[in-house]
C-alpha cells in the first residue's frame, strides 16, 4: 500500500497509520539509528545490571534497592515499548504502524510512564523518611509498606494507561492519517482526530496524565526540599549528600519537565521538531540516565558488582 493511498480518504475506523519520524535524509537516519542503538544497549544493559544485582545480593534487599530495581525493569520496559520500532523504521520507505498496534503502544507507553512516575515519588519519599526521619525509618518504611508503594505504582499506572487507551481507540479519524511523531504517541494521535467531541476528549485524557504526572512530581519536589534542607542543617558530608540530591532532582525534572511541556502544553509554540527533542528527553535519555544517577554511583552498588566480579574471577 503506497502512502498515497494511505492517507488519502475518510478514515472513521482507520487500520494504519504513517509515522513521519524525526527526518527523511539518509545520512540523517544512520547518525539517529547508531545512536539510538547505542542508547538502547546501555539503557538495557545498565538496567538489567541493577536488576540483577539487586535480585541476587542479599545486602541489597532493603527498600531504597527494591525501589531501584523495580525502576532499572520500568526503564527496561519503557524504552522497549518505542526504540526497536523507532529503529526498524530508520531504513523503512514507510514508517507504518496498525491500528491496533498504535493504541497498544500507547497503552504500554502510558503504563509504565505512568508507573515510573509514582515510583520516583516514592523513592523521593522514602529518602525523605531516612534523612528527615531516620530514627522512625524502620517502622515507617517497612518491607511490606515498600512493596505496596510499588504494587500503587504498577496499578496506577496500568489503571490510567487502560482508560486514556480505551478513549483513544474509539476517537473518530478522518483525513490524513500521518502521525507527526516518531512513535504513537497520545497527543500526536489526538491532532489527527476529527471527533465534535475532541475538546472533552482531550480534556479527560490530559486530567488522567496530569493527575499521576503532577502529583507525582509535587510529591517528589516537596520530599526533596525537606532533605536538601535536613542536609544543609547537619552539616556533615553536605557537598556529597547536596550533589547526590541534586543530581537526582535534575533527573526528575528532566523526565516530569520535557513531558509535562508535550503532554500538558498541547497547543504550545515548540516547533515540531522541538516536540519530538523533548520526547526524546523522556523516552529515551532518562531511562539510559537513572541506573548511572540512582544506582551506579552508590557505594554499595559499586561493592555489590565488585563482589559479583571476584565471584566469576
Amino acid at each position: 500500500m503506497s502512502p498515497e493511498s494511505l492517507q488519502r480518504g475518510n478514515l472513521s475506523s482507520p487500520t494504519m497509520f504513517l509515522l513521519s519520524g524525526f527526518s527523511s535524509a539518509y545520512r540523517v537516519q544512520v547518525t539517529l539509528c547508531l545512536c539510538f542503538s547505542l542508547v538502547y544497549l546501555v539503557t538495557v544493559l545498565g538496567n538489567l545490571l541493577i536488576v540483577t544485582l539487586v535480585w541476587l545480593d542479599t545486602h541489597l534487599h532493603s527498600p531504597m534497592y527494591i525501589f531501584l530495581g523495580h525502576l532499572s525493569f520500568l526503564d527496561i520496559c519503557y524504552s522497549s515499548v518505542t526504540l526497536p520500532k523507532i529503529l526498524r523504521d530508520s531504513f523503512s520507505l514507510q514508517k507504518t504502524i496498525s491500528f491496533v498496534g498504535c493504541i497498544t503502544q500507547i497503552y504500554f507507553f502510558l503504563c509504565f510512564g505512568g508507573s515510573e512516575c509514582v515510583l520516583l515519588a516514592a523513592m523521593a519519599y522514602d529518602r525523605y523518611l531516612a534523612i528527615c526521619h531516620p530514627l522512625h525509618y524502620p517502622a515507617l518504611m517497612s518491607k511490606k509498606m515498600c512493596h505496596c508503594l510499588v504494587a500503587a505504582s504498577w496499578l496506577s499506572g496500568s489503571f490510567s494507561s487502560l482508560i486514556q487507551a480505551f478513549l483513544t481507540a474509539h476517537l473518530p479519524f478522518c483525513g490524513s492519517n500521518t502521525i507527526d511523531h516518531l512513535f504513537c504517541e497520545m497527543p500526536f494521535l489526538l491532532k489527527v482526530s476529527c471527533s465534535p467531541n475532541a475538546p472533552l476528549n482531550r480534556a479527560t485524557l490530559y486530567a488522567l496524565a496530569g493527575t499521576i504526572a503532577v502529583g507525582s512530581f509535587l510529591l517528589t519536589l516537596v520530599s526533596y526540599v525537606h532533605i536538601i534542607r535536613a542536609v544543609l542543617q547537619k552539616g556533615a558530608g553536605t557537598q556529597r549528600a547536596f550533589a547526590t540530591c541534586t543530581s537526582h532532582l535534575t533527573v526528575v525534572s528532566l523526565f516530569f519537565g520535557a513531558g509535562a511541556i508535550v503532554y500538558l502544553v498541547p497547543q504550545s509554540s515548540s516547533s515540531k521538531k522541538m516536540d519530538k527533542v523533548l520526547t526524546l528527553l523522556y523516552a529515551i535519555v532518562t531511562p539510559m540516565l537513572n541506573p548511572i544517577i540512582y544506582s551506579l554511583r552508590n557505594s554499595e552498588v559499586k561493592q555489590a558488582i565488585r563482589k559479583a566480579l571476584h565471584r566469576e574471577i
